[in-house]
């Protein structure tokens, strides 16, 4: 301050004499960062304080000094949701049976890049088809526990935690968990978010719906379903979304039967919802799942053109 030095405002368009520093900056040991006064700190503070991030080895995109948290900060967000902070990995005891996955660095399933591209659909004995009806109970069960917390207020790594120690409870290994470095037990995907959603520190909020996907692996088996819930008082634009959606997974469901093709399940989805003026999501599909999380047969859910 008195090292009789002229300093000029710093902030953009200002020419200025200034005398005042930025407090954090002289904390910081950061050289400079003068201002003529208040009003030109404050309008300057924004872009300002990305300095203040640096020094302290943060990086300005993630988390900044006014707690927003964005880890794709170049993203363009479709609506009001952002991500929120997650909390560390949950373990999984030792003692529980885990797919190849599970302790790979990388979260390769090397069985199921084994049958990539091969779309030959494998057909289980009755012994096989028990196994996978224990692991759906277990999952349902794991299910039933998340459905039970939800409600405005409720984070979603809240629902993931009561999803992870309830398959552990019953001697499951929660098949998302570091399923290509996947960091959570269950996705949770809410509003605008398509499936896969990543469970976080976001409370839920009142009118949100919030889909809850829950794969468990049990004695070699994987079992997968998932429902959308609805959160406080859900507006009926967003009842319909859901009440249409669960019809065209019905009207699906009864014209499966052996002899009928694939592409007939998506011939029938997207007339259900268009005639209600909807469309289908084509960057998904339904999935064949046994002993491999995912592998043939791919179900669209939109017509074959």
């Amino acid at each position: 301050m008195g090292d009789g030095v002229r300093h000029l405002c710093e902030t953009v368009d200002c020419k200025k004499e200034a005398r005042l520093q930025c407090p954090t900056c002289l904390k910081l040991g950061i050289v400079g960062s003068y201002f003529c006064d208040q009003e030109c700190f404050k309008k300057s503070w924004k872009s300002h304080k990305i300095i203040h991030s640096l020094a302290k080895g943060e990086d300005p995109n993630n988390s900044t000094a006014n707690g927003v948290f964005n880890p794709w900060p170049n993203f363009s967000y479709t609506g009001k949701l952002r991500p929120a902070k997650q909390t560390p990995k949950r373990e999984v005891p030792s003692h529980i049976p885990r797919p190849d996955y599970a302790d790979h660095p990388l979260g390769r399933s090397l069985a199921e890049e084994g049958f990539r591209g091969n779309t030959t659909i494998k057909v289980l004995d009755d012994e096989e088809i028990e196994a996978m009806r224990v692991s759906c109970r277990l999952g349902r069960l794991c299910l039933d526990a998340a459905a039970a917390a939800i409600e405005v207020g409720v984070t979603t790594d809240e629902i993931d935690r009561i999803v992870h120690e309830t398959a552990i409870e019953n001697d499951c290994y929660p098949s998302p968990l570091n399923y290509y470095n996947f960091p959570k037990s269950c996705c949770t995907s809410v509003n605008e978010v398509i499936c896969h959603g990543i469970p976080d520190m976001r409370p839920l909020e009142d009118g949100d719906i919030c889909n809850v996907d829950v794969t468990v692996y049990h004695r070699g088996f994987h079992g997968d379903l998932n429902e959308t819930f609805f959160v406080g008082n859900v507006s009926d634009q967003h009842k319909n979304l859901v009440k249409i959606t669960y019809e065209s997974l019905c009207k699906a469901i009864e014209i499966v039967r052996p002899g009928e093709k694939y592409r007939e399940i998506g011939n029938v989805i997207q007339k259900y919802v268009q005639s209600h003026g909807y469309s289908v999501v084509k960057s998904y599909c339904g999935h064949g799942i046994h002993r491999l999380f995912h592998t043939a047969p791919n179900v669209p859910h939109y017509a074959k053109v």
